[in-house]
């Protein structure tokens, strides 16, 4: 896609699925998370010629003017609604699908120092991230897959999952309930208890 076909696609994220959303010109106006990544996208031009200093400071400025911190050397697929956005973080090597959402306080960081290797999350199509969910290190989120508000997420999560907790788990695959440990534990427990009667 083109710049411009991804910035149209970003300013009409939030009328697709904003349901506050009153009429394009206010998103235009008053949404800090269009602003963010419409910024995003000429300082990561930009960035990929090479320019030198320049948009880390833009990057800067624009954390200062939205509350949103996106690195210029993020990846961004178009489509991404950022909600209120106020103390999202997406890291130097994070790579954003098409049509992601992230709600506020979402952190997509790095878990090492090493500057050869990939050290933010990949986030695939459809993705959505809940208020304040920490998304870290080079793991892959799934397409379609869903982050609890307040999860830690640092293992690859499928396609299709609801991921909820401290650290994430899978608590819905594929629309289907997946038991937790404590279930399976307790299934466990009553068939021992079953099989010790049967040879008492």
């Amino acid at each position: 896609m083109s710049f411009v076909d991804d910035v149209k696609s970003d300013v009409a994220a939030p009328l697709d699925r904003d349901p506050a959303v009153t009429h394009w010109l206010d998103v235009l106006l008053s949404y800090p998370g269009v602003h963010a990544v419409v910024a995003y996208r000429i300082i990561h031009r930009l960035q990929l010629r090479g320019v030198p200093v320049l948009p880390r400071f833009l990057s800067h400025l624009v954390r200062w003017a939205t509350g949103i911190e996106i690195h210029p050397s993020a990846e961004i697929g178009p489509g991404l609604f950022i909600d209120h956005g106020m103390g999202v973080v997406i890291g130097a090597t994070a790579v954003v699908g098409k049509n992601v959402t992230l709600y506020q306080g979402v952190t997509l960081g790095g878990t090492s120092l090493d500057r050869e290797e990939k050290r933010h999350p990949t986030l695939a199509d459809n993705v959505v991230v809940g208020v304040g969910a920490a998304v870290l290190g080079n793991i892959t989120i799934g397409e379609n897959a869903r982050i609890g508000a307040g999860s830690v997420v640092v293992k690859d999560v499928p396609n299709n999952a609801t991921v909820v907790g401290v650290p994430g788990h899978v608590v819905v695959q594929d629309g289907v309930a997946v038991p937790s440990i404590e279930q399976r534990l307790r299934a466990v427990e009553g068939k021992l208890a079953q099989f010790e009667k049967q040879l008492s």
